[in-house]
């Protein structure tokens, strides 16, 4: 009997496909390059211990990944996406649309976003107020009018900050980490600003354009998707900063030390208790309709949710994970085993 639905779910899942059952016998997944160390680490694990191909893991960004991830169901297309935020109204739009209809959401844990440093640079904390008036395209100017951005050295802003030359080196647009920089930086920063909680009350749309725009004049530098390329940078030039997730600050601690934001340095310590304010949740989204037909997608989530991988003590903390508490852990453990698609409700 069991083997006759088997046999069905194949045919169907063909079917749905336009086509053969799919060929492949090797997980692939995409998306964030926050994700990606924490996911590469289950790849790793899932292959030793079940003796099967380990899954391939490419870092193409969180809103690249969600392209791939979206665009249909198919040995051509990815049978996960690893993202840095939850997955947008927008996206999961685009997916229905392309029969990407039944899809697991899998809350790993979190992760801080940072402003890091090289260890040979003058070490600096800073205020969200200040990096907002670092990084915006346009800040409020002495009249309480938008002006193009005028800040070169970090201590025309404030003179407590470095005599150095403004240089972040950050994620491009397609980036879930960009997205977090914006939500976690850009808009808590532009909201202390009188002018500009005033103007989120007048047009809400007029506000989001000012945080949700970075200055293109060579002081943030677009560095691609690869986080190690930053951490390169940042040890070259120990006057530049660097804007990542915590993981790949907690990689390279020999080599880089956080920026203290709003009085508060970057550890997992202060994300796990949430003092440290700029935090963010981490997913995993899995395509339902692959588990059955590709082999061992299944059992790499079972994997992904143990309490030896995610749990508080699991090895994905030595990574910079900071674990989900324990009852919520269980909770989504709970859901992922039973491979539950979500619904898109709260999305936005």
């Amino acid at each position: 009997m069991k083997r006759i639905l088997f046999a069905a779910s194949v045919v169907a899942l063909s079917a749905a496909l336009a086509g053969p059952a799919l060929a492949r016998d090797q997980i692939r997944i995409v998306g964030s390059s926050t994700v990606y160390p924490f996911t590469t680490a289950v790849a790793e694990q899932f292959g030793k211990k079940s003796g099967m191909k380990t899954p391939v893991v490419e870092s193409t960004g969180t809103g690249g990944g969600m392209k791939l991830f979206c665009a249909g169901v198919g040995e051509d297309t990815p049978d996960a996406t690893n993202a840095s935020r939850r997955m947008k109204i927008g996206e999961w739009e685009t997916c229905n649309k392309a029969g990407v209809t039944d899809i697991v959401e899998m809350l790993i844990g979190f992760d801080g976003l940072t402003l890091a440093q090289s260890k040979a640079g003058q070490p600096m904390s800073i205020s969200r107020k200040n990096l907002f008036l670092a990084l915006a395209k346009e800040v409020p100017g002495p009249d309480g009018k938008l002006i193009p951005n005028p800040y070169k050295m970090w201590n025309e802003i404030d003179p407590s900050l470095p005599a150095v030359k403004i240089e972040v080196l950050g994620p491009p647009p397609t980036s879930g980490t960009r997205d977090s920089m914006h939500e976690l930086f850009m808009e808590p920063g532009a909201l202390e600003f009188d002018v500009l909680k005033d103007l989120k009350k007048a047009d809400a749309k007029a506000f989001d354009a000012v945080w949700k725009s970075v200055r293109e004049d060579g002081a943030y530098v677009e560095a691609g998707e690869n986080d190690n390329v930053i951490v390169q940078k940042l040890e070259a030039n120990p006057n530049a900063f660097g804007v990542f997730g915590y993981s790949f600050l907690e990689e390279n601690v020999a080599k880089l030390q956080g920026v203290g934001i709003d009085g508060v340095v970057p550890s997992y310590e202060t994300i796990s208790d949430g003092t440290y304010k700029p935090s963010r949740e981490m997913f995993v989204y899995i395509k339902k309709a692959h588990v059955g037909a590709v082999p061992g997608l299944a059992e790499f989530a079972a994997e992904y949710v143990s309490e030896a991988a995610t749990g508080e003590d699991g090895y994905l903390g030595e990574k910079g994970l900071v674990p989900l508490p324990g009852a919520r852990h269980e909770q989504v453990k709970a859901a992922v085993l039973a491979m539950e698609s979500m619904t898109g409700d709260g999305l936005h």
